[in-house]
């Protein structure tokens, strides 16, 4: 192992005994970031990925979407450049070599003010469109990472240094391998930044009903280049990739308050209680009802 990914890896570990529990996840309060340890490869999970980079520190995860799977596994890391419904699972993991790894949130706003003093992409480019990214991590992002949760331990540098060095993690991911997916975005003409607002729209009313030529019109696209520049770039169609926030919004409702199944249906968009119950079991597992009981029984 590196010497910076060790260094990093001994503080996220002792971050983990000193704060967090022995096996799952840990938000960080301090530093915005999450820390996961697992002794144990773990069932499939289905969740939304915000803009991130999570580096793998040990072991190994399989992330993809229905159509896309990528593997990432110790010393790489995963760049996500849009909202995306994802399923994963831990599949390296033992009690004395455990699945580690942190999530650093990426903040576009700030990456956009950058756009200045980035090259713009070429229009047209070999580069794979999906918006997951995997590749080695350099030993210089892994130093800034160290710095960073190091800085973020003390008020002081907390507040003067590690805004610096955050600052210094976004620079370097648009000078890494990393860089031509999140470049594609500071750019309003660019496909990728067209996609992005397309799942931004998406995203702002999950209950209004999807007219893909109305999203493919906005864009600038015909319906069917917008189609297919949208499964390219989010793994999945406009209409699975709203059915899939949808109902990852409902299981987070579920599970986070007492409201009734037929009205949390409702608020995602689903007229009919039978069909919402059907699509959640086929996701999940388990219709809506079993699975709020179970969670509240763990």
């Amino acid at each position: 192992m590196a010497m910076a990914r060790s260094a990093l890896m001994d503080h996220v570990s002792a971050l983990l005994d000193r704060e967090g529990p022995a096996q799952g996840a840990l938000a960080h309060a301090p530093s915005g970031l999450h820390v996961l340890r697992f002794a144990a490869p773990s069932a499939q999970d289905a969740t939304v990925y915000r803009p991130l980079l999570c580096l793998v520190l040990q072991g190994a995860k399989e992330v993809g979407t229905s159509n896309r799977t990528l593997r990432v596994a110790d010393g790489q890391s995963l760049v996500v450049s849009h909202a995306l419904p994802v399923v994963s699972r831990i599949i390296e993991a033992a009690p004395d070599r455990p699945y580690v790894a942190l999530v650093f949130p990426i903040d576009l706003d700030l990456l956009r003010g950058m756009a200045a003093d980035v090259a713009p992409v070429r229009a047209a480019s070999r580069h794979d469109p999906f918006s997951i990214s995997l590749c080695q991590t350099d030993q210089e992002m892994e130093g800034a990472l160290l710095r960073y949760l190091g800085q973020c331990d003390h008020e002081e540098a907390r507040r003067l240094l590690a805004p610096i060095t955050a600052r210094e993690i976004h620079a370097r991911l648009l000078l890494s391998a990393h860089a031509e997916p999140l470049r594609k975005l500071l750019w309003h003409e660019t496909t990728a930044s067209r996609i992005f607002q397309a799942t931004r729209e998406i995203q702002s009313d999950l209950a209004r009903p999807l007219v893909v030529g109305d999203l493919a019109d906005r864009a600038g696209m015909s319906g069917s280049a917008f189609f297919e520049h949208f499964k390219a770039v989010t793994g999945t169609s406009p209409l699975q990739y709203q059915k899939d926030l949808r109902l990852l919004r409902a299981r987070e409702a579920l599970r986070s308050t007492n409201e009734k199944v037929s009205g949390i249906a409702f608020e995602v968009g689903y007229e009919s209680s039978a069909q919402f119950s059907r699509e959640y079991a086929r996701k999940f597992g388990l219709p809506p009802r079993q699975d709020r009981a179970i969670d509240a029984a763990e």
